[in-house]
């Protein structure tokens, strides 16, 4: 039986913090309970915000975090080609279609949609559901914006995907640490249709999350996705993707979650949760492991 594989995936487009630290340290230590692989991945999608020296500070924190770091990494910026083709892949299916409406757009006409009283859609993240280009758009405004160079998303058609996939598809999820970790892992029903129409990828940026993120699991043979909490819902997205790409399942681990004093789980933008920060205040490792609660 092949050894399982673990991974942890920052992005380059700030600092680590103590969060990231949590979930790091977890999957070493699981990969360790079970004999198994760490990877570490680079997810620099975002060309305007990663950047090399951010990258070079992750790996400095991880280092100082005593992880085992094994090479060559992925970065997600050199494999464009991979996630272009598993879109293509998609779109000949008849699965993918482009979407014309802003930001601004679809928060204006949500607005106004419930300022009548009645509640829009929204996804387990919050966010309101696509309402399509033609319930906002005249036809010959929605032709216009085709023809333009203008800005647009290709988001994937739920309805369809589902309708190929089965609505009976589930995921398989474990425990994250300590004693769960052993314990019998358990099948969830797949809800994507929470999710709406989701973004596969948009006029300048090749791919979204989504869909890069179950292109290179499977690239990169991961078969334990040890991950926060804040991304259990979407795990929905992610199988229905597997599904229809011919991806191997993974088993899926979400941990608890590392909160500020408001209650919200923190940003890259704390900078007093920072490691970097921390480092240079003189945090031990000890004391990073009691913050975190390990």
């Amino acid at each position: 039986m092949s050894k399982p594989v673990f991974r942890f995936a920052p992005s380059p487009n700030g600092h680590l913090h103590i969060g990231h630290a949590l979930s790091a340290l977890l999957n070493v230590r699981a990969a360790v309970a079970f004999n198994g692989r760490f990877l570490v991945r680079v997810e620099d999608i975002d060309q305007t915000r990663c950047t090399r020296q951010l990258e070079n500070d992750i790996f400095e924190d991880l280092a100082w975090l005593g992880l085992p770091l094994e090479g060559p990494f992925l970065r997600q910026s050199e494999v464009f080609p991979e996630y272009r083709a598993s879109l293509e892949r998609l779109q000949d299916m008849g699965l993918v279609y482009a979407a014309y409406l802003t930001r601004a757009e679809i928060r204006r006409f949500v607005s106004d949609y419930e300022a009548t009283g009645k509640a829009w859609p929204k996804d387990p993240d919050g966010a309101p559901l696509y309402p399509g280009d033609s319930t906002v758009l005249s036809p010959e405004e929605v032709q216009t914006r085709k023809e333009s160079d203008g800005t647009f998303a290709l988001r994937l058609d739920m309805k369809k995907a589902l309708s190929r996939v089965g609505e009976d598809l589930t995921w398989e999820e474990a425990g994250a640490e300590g004693p769960s970790l052993f314990q019998p892992s358990r099948q969830v029903p797949v809800d994507a249709a929470a999710w709406g129409d989701v973004v596969l990828a948009r006029k300048d940026t090749p791919t979204s999350y989504h869909l890069s993120v179950v292109v290179d699991d499977a690239r990169q043979g991961i078969t334990d996705i040890l991950r926060g909490e804040d991304l259990y819902h979407a795990t929905s997205v992610h199988r229905v993707l597997q599904e229809l790409l011919g991806l191997p399942q993974a088993r899926y681990r979400h941990h608890r979650l590392v909160l500020g004093p408001d209650g919200r789980k923190l940003s890259k933008s704390s900078q007093d949760t920072s490691l970097r920060s921390l480092r240079a205040a003189g945090l031990t490792h000890a004391e990073l492991r009691k913050r975190i609660g390990l």
